[in-house]
């Protein structure tokens, strides 16, 4: 009988011992789950570094380079003489490369007006699984103009040039579902008249919707504020298109009423109206080369 006794009692403390040791363990578990939940960052937010025009909190990785054609025909309503836009073009070709993980820069030319461009893009922030809810990067652009002007031999380098500053703020809402909003400030050097701007604002808004593993559906909003360019007729750029993902490229088929392809063109400059036919098609191609080992 005292042998039971304490045979009962000797289980009842190793028991609770091996429960202590085992709510233990679950906690260990749990915390370690939850670190590595909140320490994962969110990745392929949009799978361009280019919504249409509009450009992504996406960047090439460190040591690599990417590629980019971007080309536009002529406006659809050109009609069949025209060929429906497809007899004209405008293009434009950028490198970008990754400095790390998080800053790159990039050099960029496009056939309207002869436009140099240069970039530089830093990830400030990254979306988390838990944690930082958003991507937010900072992306600075400048441009040159080099087409002549044989009626204004004033136009020197300071007055052909633009700046561009964009904060880019991004979240994937799930694996389908990304979306961006962007306000802008673009400089002029120079404006066609006094009663033009040089400072202009604007605000974007774009996204993706996936309804395939390798292909989505993508859109985009540009809204100039008012009364900033009244020397002429400008409208919001309004974009959008379809992505197809084919290994290492980026295929994008796209429709806007933006005929430039940079900040200070499809921002201030369109003269392009959805509701007149004032479409362009046109595609995106990019092309990713890895130097890292």
């Amino acid at each position: 009988m005292q042998r039971r006794i304490i045979q009962t009692i000797f289980l009842l403390l190793v028991g609770s011992r091996m429960m202590a040791q085992d709510s233990s363990l679950m906690k260990m578990m749990d915390d370690a789950v939850a670190e590595s939940q909140q320490g994962q960052l969110v990745t392929g937010t949009f799978k361009a570094t280019q919504i249409v025009n509009l450009p992504t909190v996406e960047s090439p990785g460190k040591k690599s380079l990417q590629f980019m054609i971007m080309h536009r025909f002529g406006k659809l309503n050109g009609g069949a003489y025209e060929f429906f836009g497809l007899d004209n073009a405008s293009i434009r070709f950028a490198l970008d490369y990754g400095i790390t993980d998080r800053f790159s820069v990039g050099l960029g030319r496009s056939s309207g007006d002869k436009t140099f461009d240069g970039s530089l893009k830093y990830k400030l922030l990254q979306q988390k699984e838990v944690g930082m809810p958003i991507s937010v990067s900072l992306y600075g652009l400048i441009t040159n103009y080099t087409q002549r002007y044989s009626d204004k031999p004033y136009l020197d380098a300071r007055y052909r040039t633009s700046y561009t500053t964009q904060v880019l703020i991004a979240k994937k809402f799930s694996p389908a579902f990304s979306f961006e909003v962007v306000p802008s400030w673009i400089h002029n050097n120079l404006v066609p008249t006094p009663e033009d701007k040089s400072d202009l604002f604007a605000v974007s808004a774009g996204g993706r919707l996936k309804f395939t593993k390798r292909m989505s559906v993508n859109a985009e909003y540009n809204y100039l504020l008012r009364n900033q360019v009244v020397s002429t007729k400008v409208y919001d750029a309004i974009s959008g298109g379809i992505d197809i993902e084919t290994g290492g490229h980026v295929f994008q088929l796209v429709f806007t009423n933006a005929a430039g392809m940079v900040g200070p063109y499809y921002l201030a400059k369109t003269d392009g109206s959805w509701g007149k036919g004032d479409i362009y098609f046109g595609f995106n191609i990019t092309r990713n080369f890895n130097f890292k080992k």
